[in-house]
C-alpha cells in the first residue's frame, strides 16, 4: 500500500474514531443535560402555579375528591394536587422517576413531588413530564451524529488524500526523476526538486550525494575494463602470432603441431571470452546507442543467411513465420547478436536431423519472437541459472563458455525487451523475446 494511502487511512480511522468517543460522549450528556433541564422546568411550573395560587382557586379544585388531577391530552404532562397533614415537618421537595399509568397508558415520567404551606395548611404538588421527549431527542441526535459520521469519514478521507497527494508530490518527483529515469548515472540530473519539505530536501541530497559517488565508480569501472581488455588482448594477439609462426618451421614435430593447435584454439578461447565481457560491460554501461530503425525479419534473415552452413552440417531445417513485420528504435548490431545467439544455441544444442522454429506474432502494440528448437532442453534446476555467467547448461559441449545467454540478457534489457525461457528435458527449448512500444 502506497504511503499516501497509509496516511489518508490512518487520518480517517483516528478521526472516525474520535468522532464515535465524541457521539458517545454527547448522548451521555444530552441524556443528563435534558433530564436537568426537564427537572428546572417542573421547578419553574411549581413556582409559577403556586405564586398565582388562591385561597379560592385551591378550594375550587380540592372540592369533593381532596385532590385536583389534571393532564394534558397527549398525556405528555399532568398535574396532582391534594391536601396532607400539617404535621411541622420540613418542607420536602425531591425528583423521581417512575412509570405512572393514565387513563390505561403506561409512561416513563420525571417527576417533581412539593410540599407547600397555604394559610396554615399543607398541600403536595406533584408534577409529573413524560421521558419520551428525552428518548426522541436522544434518537434523534444518535441518527444525526450517524449521519456526521459518515460524512465526515467521506470528507476526511477525500481531504486527506488529496492533502497527502499535495504533501507526497516533490517525494515522487524525486523517486521518478532521481531514480525511475535514470539509465546512466554519468548523465544524472543534480538539480534539486522544489519542494518546501526538509525531509524531501534532504532525501534529494542524498541521492544526489550517492549518485555522485556511483557515477565515479562508473567511470573508474569503465576505465579500467577498457585498460585490462586492451592489456590482455594485445599479449593474446602477440602469442597467437608467435603460435602460427611456429607452424611454419619445418623441424616442428607432428607432436609439437598439435600442441601448438591446442595452444591457439586457447588462445582464441580465451579472447572470445574477453570481448563476450568486454561487450556485456559496454552495454550494462550504456556505451551504445539506441539510434537505428530496426526490422525484426529483415535481422532474422540476415541471421539465417550466416548460419545457414551450420544448419545444413546438423541437417537441421529451419521454418520462419513471421506474416507481419516489426520495427522499432535500438541498436541494429546488438540486436543482430541477440538474435544470432539465441538462433545459435538453438542449432548447437539440438539433435541431428532436428528442427529450429522461429515464429512471431503481434498483439495490439506487442510483438512477440519465439525461437524454439527440438534439442536437449534444460531440466528445472539449470532454467533457474540460465543467465548467469560462466553457467554452462551443456556441460558435454567444450566449445561454450557460459556468457551466450549472459549476453543475450543484457541486450535484452538495454533495449526494454522481455525475455523469457521455457524448456523441458528431452523436449527442446523456446526462447521468446517480447517487444513492446
Amino acid at each position: 500500500m502506497k504511503l499516501q494511502f497509509k496516511l489518508a487511512l490512518y487520518n480517517t480511522l483516528t478521526k472516525v474514531a474520535i468522532i464515535t468517543l465524541l457521539g458517545f460522549l454527547i448522548l451521555i450528556s444530552i441524556n443528563h443535560i435534558s433530564v436537568k433541564h426537564m427537572q428546572q422546568r417542573l421547578l419553574q411550573k411549581k413556582t409559577k402555579l403556586i405564586d398565582h395560587l388562591t385561597g379560592n382557586e385551591i378550594n375550587d379544585l380540592l372540592t369533593h375528591q381532596g385532590t385536583f388531577t389534571d393532564y394534558n391530552l397527549l398525556k405528555e404532562e399532568y398535574i396532582i394536587l391534594k391536601e396532607v397533614d400539617n404535621d411541622n415537618t420540613p418542607l420536602k421537595e425531591h425528583f423521581k422517576q417512575e412509570i405512572r399509568s393514565i387513563e390505561g397508558a403506561e409512561e416513563a415520567y420525571q417527576i417533581l413531588t412539593a410540599d407547600f404551606v397555604y394559610r396554615y395548611r399543607r398541600y403536595r404538588l406533584e408534577l409529573g413530564e413524560t421521558m419520551s421527549a428525552v428518548s426522541q431527542l436522544e434518537h434523534t441526535i444518535s441518527v444525526f451524529t450517524f449521519f456526521i459520521l459518515i460524512a465526515a469519514v467521506v470528507l476526511s478521507l477525500v481531504a486527506d488524500m488529496a492533502f497527502t497527494r499535495f504533501l507526497l508530490a516533490p517525494f515522487y518527483r524525486i523517486i521518478d526523476q532521481k531514480l525511475n529515469k535514470v539509465n546512466d548515472p554519468i548523465n544524472f540530473n543534480y538539480e534539486p526538486v522544489k519542494t518546501s519539505t526538509r525531509d524531501f530536501e534532504i532525501l534529494d541530497q542524498s541521492i544526489s550525494a550517492l549518485m555522485n559517488k556511483i557515477a565515479g565508480l562508473f567511470r573508474t569501472e569503465k576505465e579500467f575494463i577498457a585498460n585490462v581488455s586492451h592489456e590482455l588482448l594485445t599479449p593474446i594477439s602477440v602469442l597467437s602470432t608467435r603460435m602460427e609462426n611456429l607452424l611454419n618451421e619445418e623441424k616442428l614435430s607432428t607432436e609439437g603441431e598439435n600442441k601448438v593447435f591446442a595452444n591457439l584454439k586457447t588462445l582464441s578461447r580465451l579472447k572470445s571470452i574477453i570481448n563476450s565481457l568486454l561487450l556485456i560491460s559496454k552495454i550494462e554501461h550504456n556505451q551504445y546507442h539506441k539510434q537505428d530503425q530496426i526490422s525484426i525479419r529483415e535481422t532474422v534473415n540476415e541471421v539465417y543467411e550466416e548460419l545457414e552452413h551450420r544448419l545444413l552440417l546438423m541437417d537441421l531445417d529451419l521454418e520462419v513465420v513471421l506474416p507481419e513485420d516489426y520495427r522499432f528504435i535500438g541498436n541494429r548490431s546488438l540486436l543482430h547478436i541477440l538474435i544470432t545467439n539465441l538462433v545459435s544455441n538453438a542449432i548447437k544444442y539440438n539433435v541431428r536431423s532436428g528442427s529450429v522454429k522461429i515464429f512471431g506474432s503481434l498483439q495490439g502494440t506487442t510483438f512477440e519472437l519465439v525461437i524454439s528448437d527440438t534439442g536437449a532442453g534444460m531440466a528445472p534446476e539449470e532454467l533457474k541459472s540460465a543467465f548467469i555467467r560462466f553457467e554452462k547448461l551443456h556441460s558435454e559441449r567444450q566449445d561454450s563458455h557460459g556468457l551466450g545467454l549472459a549476453i543475450a540478457s543484457s541486450i535484452a534489457d538495454f533495449h526494454g525487451i522481455a525475455l523469457k525461457i521455457a524448456s523441458e528435458k528431452g523436449k527442446g527449448t523456446s526462447v521468446s523475446l517480447r517487444f513492446s512500444s
